[in-house]
């Protein structure tokens, strides 16, 4: 099996190294992995591309390269420069420093690198590793370590739809304490989560810092959110389509009236 690697933490991510011996377990020994990752952190970067300045590439090993850009950019360059014409058979995004749940998926640099591996019709499945106050400087990195490749096969086997990826995240839990599996929907938390953190810099002009308040709010049964709060991996299926299906038939009526 061949594999591409990327992430949004930045090519020296812990996380990315522990996806690398991931993806090597699930290679095995007549595979290949490739690595083309960020040359610094872009977490929060979301689907974007470098449009307006050149993306740069350096090589860090014989099969890890540094790309001066985006997510969206790394895996461009990893299946098109990188691997020159040998289409992977696989794209891994992560392991990211940090839950991507719920609304999370909008912004997240992990999720947009597979976002791209799927719009290039490769099989693409991002992982994420939650922490808490006490894990935040060491996230528990050993539980994607042992549960990751076993939930991998077993997604492999299945029919992928075009236009899909998987998204998996794993609680803030040692490897022998999760309590178990969950395929779930993708959450919602309560709104006005956003903060801003207005500052001064030294010529007293304003700057700000956005951040997060997390909220403790229950979170309804089969969400991605419920499950991490449960101990559960979440194995999200996720698609690019972002039609509003339902509202399709009304919109039609509605606009053939004018």
């Amino acid at each position: 099996m061949l594999i591409l690697i990327s992430n949004d933490d930045g090519i020296d991510s812990p996380g990315l190294h522990a996806l690398r011996q991931i993806g090597m377990d699930l290679a095995g020994p007549d595979g290949e992995v490739w690595v083309s990752a960020p040359e610094q952190n872009h977490s929060g970067a979301g689907h974007s591309l470098s449009l307006n300045e050149p993306v740069r590439i350096r090589k860090v090993d014989d099969q890890a390269f540094a790309v001066r850009g985006t997510p969206t950019d790394s895996v461009i360059m990893g299946v098109h420069h990188v691997l020159k014409g040998r289409r992977p058979d696989l794209i891994l995004s992560g392991i990211n420093r940090g839950s991507n749940l719920a609304e999370d998926v909008t912004y997240s640099g992990t999720i947009a690198a597979c976002l791209e591996g799927t719009l290039l019709g490769i099989r693409s499945i991002a992982l994420s590793q939650a922490f808490g106050p006490e894990s935040k400087p060491a996230p528990k990195w050993q539980t994607p370590l042992a549960h990751a490749p076993r939930i991998i096969r077993g997604l492999l086997e299945l029919q992928w739809t075009p236009g899909m990826l998987y998204s998996i995240n794993f609680p803030d839990l040692e490897p022998d304490e999760i309590t178990g599996v969950e395929a779930t929907v993708q959450g919602r938390r309560d709104m006005g989560l956003l903060s801003l953190d207005e500052r001064r810099d030294t010529w007293g002009n304003p700057y700000f810092w956005l951040a997060y308040r997390r909220s403790r709010s229950e979170a309804p049964a089969g969400t991605d959110l419920n499950a991490i709060a449960s101990g559960r991996i979440s194995v999200t299926p996720l698609c690019m389509d972002l039609s509003h299906r339902p509202l399709l038939e009304a919109t039609k009526a509605a606009l053939a009236k004018q």
